[in-house]
């Protein structure tokens, strides 16, 4: 896979006849359709941007922050991916307020400093509209100062633990309510799940999350077993596998994140610990398609995963999204749960622009609440005034292949709730 090199600037590629159709169809069937009523009008720059960003009445510039590099490139590239193909989407549809999107991308290079760094430069030197960026929270948490001080717009596309809500970012992953709660319902429900051994990385989220799930799981009356931390890019696992075959879990729940997924998923499977008989049950709640292109699907085979996308998810839209983003991307490319919400951040961008009638950043934030996609791959959704949006939740089980079989999905769309009451 082509990595993408460090502060690359561009507007979208010369588009071959096969590929134009492709965008054009994903297009027509997709997301511009989930957008009824709102009609780009063509305005002179200064109407529609009074705040000197970036916009001249034929281009508007946008940020990509991610890791393209370091131990998180293996979950982050494909949000780099996603948001490209809906950038030239867009563009192959006529734009955003008449205007051709170019991008500037920067290397966040999986260190925190680094990602407040370039965003501080996207924002105050390139004056971008928007930034579509990060992947792990210590990243979110070291650039938000600088959004809410610089007063630029974030899309965040990862699942994460919520507590958190900015007027200068919308979140268009799950929050803890509806992802680690409704997991962990669904593993006591309907596997009978009594006891839990907590497994993540050494940062925020993991940390953040299994606090919410300790306290989840004792409220259902049942037990945490042992709970355990590594730093991002560890590879030595045997231990903490050893005391979970000592502690005889029910689920392993499991939240490692970026390249250490490799050597934690082999080093289980090597110690005789399959999956596939649930005994013990691993629920993840940080591994997608993208991160098992990397582990290998005979090592994850049997896990389940609780997320709101799957690639595998079976309709229209996603059959649409699918075929465009391998014929972007190629043709054993995967496309997990961050990526698909990636996906939707400069569609979100777009409406909100739109419906606004102005690249403003507070314009923008005022438009964004009760901003619907009905055509997203994962199915409908919609930016609550808390600025994240309401989802399904869905537990997939990994299979040999690479892909999750959806075994479950709840019947409406979750509000999020990045406050429960309770688990602050």
């Amino acid at each position: 896979m082509k990595q993408e090199t460090e502060n690359e600037t561009g507007p979208t590629p010369p588009v071959d006849g096969r590929r134009r159709t492709l965008i054009a169809a994903a297009v027509g069937a997709g997301l511009s359709a989930g957008l009824a009523g709102i009609a780009p009008g063509v305005l002179q720059a200064a109407e529609v941007n009074s705040t000197g960003l970036a916009v001249t009445d034929d281009t508007v510039k946008v940020g990509i922050l991610h890791s393209v590099t370091g131990t998180m490139a293996i979950s982050e590239t494909g949000s780099v991916q996603a948001e490209k193909l809906a950038i030239e989407q867009i563009n192959a549809s006529g734009g955003v307020l008449g205007r051709q999107i170019e991008f500037i991308q920067e290397d966040g290079a999986s260190d925190w400093p680094t990602f407040s760094e370039k965003a501080r430069k996207l924002l105050v030197n390139d004056k971008v509209a928007a930034v579509f960026g990060c992947w792990t929270s210590a990243s979110r948490k070291a650039v938000l100062p600088v959004f809410e001080q610089y007063i630029g717009m974030l899309y965040y596309p990862t699942f994460y633990e919520g507590l958190e809500q900015s007027p200068n970012v919308i979140y268009t992953g799950q929050e803890a309510t509806q992802q680690i709660l409704a997991g962990i319902d669904w593993v006591a429900n309907e596997k009978g799940a009594k006891s839990f051994y907590l497994l993540g990385s050494d940062y925020i989220w993991p940390r953040t999350s299994n606090k919410i799930a300790r306290k989840h799981i004792e409220n259902l009356g049942l037990k945490v077993v042992g709970e355990d931390y590594y730093p991002l890019g560890h590879t030595q696992f045997n231990s903490v596998i050893n005391k979970i075959k000592l502690k005889k879990p029910d689920v392993i729940y499991a939240i490692v994140v970026g390249g250490s997924n490799v050597a934690f998923y082999k080093q289980l499977k090597a110690a005789g610990i399959d999956m596939t008989k649930e005994d013990p049950l691993l629920l993840t709640i940080s591994v997608t398609e993208d991160e098992i292109l990397g582990i290998g699907g005979d090592n994850i085979e049997g896990a389940y995963a609780a997320m709101k996308y799957f690639q595998s998810l079976d309709n229209p839209n996603n059959e649409a999204f699918v075929a465009a983003f391998k014929e972007r991307w190629g043709d054993d490319i995967v496309i997990g749960d961050v990526t698909q919400a990636a996906y939707l951040g400069p569609w979100l961008w777009k409406a909100a622009v739109e419906k606004a009638g102005s690249f403003d950043i507070d314009e923008v934030r005022k438009a964004s609440p009760g901003i619907e996609l009905d055509k997203a791959p994962e199915g409908y959704v919609r930016i609550h005034e808390n600025h994240h949006l309401w989802s399904k939740t869905r537990i997939g089980h990994a299979q040999a292949d690479g892909q999750y079989d959806l075994v479950f999905e709840t019947a409406d769309l979750m509000e999020p709730d990045p406050f429960p009451k309770g688990y602050q």
